[in-house]
């Protein structure tokens, strides 16, 4: 089976694309700032892979997903972030402690694989990726959309880092616990009207 360039840059772009304002993009940005960003990569982009493979295994079954509640737990787990931030940034030993507290890679690791593993359900790209590999192929959609998702979290996690080294911490952990909540509150939102 010969690789089709055009397939794979037309999956990079489309999703690249919708998943630079989303959510997930987002949330990588704010878990960037607070843990080690190659860690955070290593578990954005696995559970990105594993929602390619799902989404390009699964077609158009991805639509019968129980949408509603995947979106009321992840919202909850927006908010979870959100009151953990907000409550490290209330003191700067506490907040010494909390980034001491998430720092071994698996903790790293699997707190960044679960937020993009539940966050991701349903979302725009894994349907466009479903729409695209029945389309063009499963092979070049997954090569395209896993190297688009990886690419905007690599992105988000280098802006992260950038944020963290010039501005304080307790300003960092705020601004993350605000898009945490906002995040929460926007996953609700689309819960109950999409």
């Amino acid at each position: 089976m010969a690789l089709d360039p055009v397939a794979i840059f037309t999956a990079f772009g489309l999703i690249f694309l919708a998943e630079l304002p989303d959510k997930t993009m987002f949330a990588s940005l704010a878990m960037g700032t607070r843990m080690r960003p190659l860690y955070v990569w290593f578990g954005t982009s696995t559970a990105f892979i594993v929602h390619v493979a799902i989404a390009v295994g699964a077609g158009s079954l991805i639509g019968m997903l129980p949408n509603m509640a995947v979106k009321l737990t992840s919202a909850a787990l927006f908010a979870f972030g959100a009151v953990v931030m907000m409550r490290s940034g209330a003191d700067d030993d506490e907040a010494d402690s909390a980034a001491k507290a998430v720092t071994g890679f698996w903790p790293v690791f699997t707190t960044a694989f679960m937020a993009v593993f539940i966050g991701e359900w349903g979302d725009l790209t894994q349907i466009t990726t479903a729409n695209l590999a029945a389309t063009n192929g499963w092979l070049p959609t997954a090569i395209g959309s896993a190297a688009a998702l990886m690419s905007v979290s690599a992105l988000a996690l280098v802006v992260g880092r950038f944020i963290a080294k010039r501005v304080p911490l307790k300003t960092v952990q705020r601004f993350g616990a605000l898009c945490m909540a906002a995040l929460a509150v926007w996953t609700l939102v689309e819960a109950f009207t999409g």
